[in-house]
């Protein structure tokens, strides 16, 4: 039995490795920030009180707004299309703990994780919350991979660039995964589960686990699989019009992420190629699903600076960046860890 002493212990564990994930992730943003700085922008950096104005903050409040809102909304639809309903403050709190934790854990998988368990803690079982965070991230691959294609071989900027090779061959690779994983998941289930099964038995054999904890994993790993299986079935059958809200609220979602450096470089008195900005930070944002870094840090400043140096000035380049990591990032990162400190606060109470 686990007492409180074990309790805290692993509590303190976890923060430690957060903590330590969280440094990782601001080394990267400032060695990022710094090749912008010397390979892009000349050296050069200057603030410029336009972006403070405030008709430029009423515009970036808004757009947040949007921003933050559709975030919360596709999820709430998706579980609704699966026959669950939650508050919308619990909604709108998974959206900054998914922020904080998807962007301080490599490869963005702590994100998915975070919004299971909290989930969980609402009342939703674990098939459908995997299920419904499933759905809502697969929902926003297949836009942003559908469109990268089409935005990498049409933009002037990206034209003879070894990128668009590199990215091409990934491309074909990535999506072939992810439709065979999630096929597979759906269709032939059973095909998933007996890997899965031989390997926890081999597990128990090399007394990595004891019995009893191999034979719960075995019935819960069957358990939840078939249980999100069903899910997704059930989610395609679920009343239409909140399948359909699910799909509209992860494209306004995406928009608004990607009109965010518009935003920004017309308050910055620039002439602003609408199409073109989307177009590039959609490419950059497909290039961050392969980032291993914690919320592909170092590597989103990286690639956006060399995709916007043909546009913005090198004084405007590195705000820019910062500007839009900003907004787009680390200010939900600090909601989120303020919001994940008084969950758990009030959790301990009880």
């Amino acid at each position: 039995m686990t007492d409180s002493t074990d309790i805290d212990y692993q509590k303190g564990t976890s923060w430690r490795k957060l903590g330590v994930f969280g440094l990782v992730f601001v080394v990267l943003t400032a060695a990022g920030l710094l090749t912008v700085y010397h390979q892009f922008a000349d050296r050069s950096f200057t603030f410029d009180a336009r972006l403070i104005a405030p008709e430029t903050l009423l515009a970036v409040g808004g757009l947040l707004l949007v921003y933050f809102a559709s975030d919360g909304l596709r999820l709430y639809y998706t579980l609704r299309a699966l026959d669950y309903r939650l508050p919308f403050r619990v909604m709108f709190k998974l959206v900054f703990i998914n922020l904080f934790f998807s962007n301080v854990t490599p490869m963005a998988t702590g994100g998915g994780f975070a919004q299971i368990w909290y989930l969980t803690r609402h009342g939703v079982p674990m098939g459908r919350a995997t299920a419904a965070t499933t759905i809502r991230t697969v929902l926003a691959v297949m836009f942003i991979f559908s469109l990268t294609p089409v935005f990498l071989f049409t933009l002037q900027p990206l034209q003879g660039q070894s990128i668009s090779g590199q990215v091409g061959t990934a491309l074909a690779v990535f999506v072939s995964l992810y439709l065979g994983f999630f096929i597979i998941l759906l269709f032939r289930t059973r095909w998933l589960i007996t890997p899965l099964s031989k390997l926890f038995s081999l597990m128990r054999r090399l007394h990595l686990i004891s019995e009893r904890r191999h034979d719960r994993w075995q019935f819960r790993c069957r358990r939840e699989m078939l249980r999100f299986s069903f899910s997704f079935n059930d989610y395609l059958k679920g009343r239409p019009r909140y399948v359909l809200l699910s799909i509209l609220f992860t494209a306004v979602f995406l928009l608004s992420l990607f009109s965010f450096p518009a935003l920004l470089i017309h308050a910055l008195g620039y002439q602003v190629d609408y199409l073109l900005t989307v177009g590039l930070l959609v490419v950059t944002t497909f290039i961050m699903y392969f980032s291993p870094t914690p919320g592909a840090s170092g590597i989103s400043e990286g690639v956006f600076g060399s995709f916007f140096r043909g546009i913005l000035s090198g004084n405007h380049l590195v705000l820019v960046t910062v500007a839009w990591r900003l907004l787009t990032i680390y200010l939900g990162m600090i909601i989120g860890l303020i919001v994940l400190q008084r969950e758990l606060t009030k959790d301990k109470r009880t």
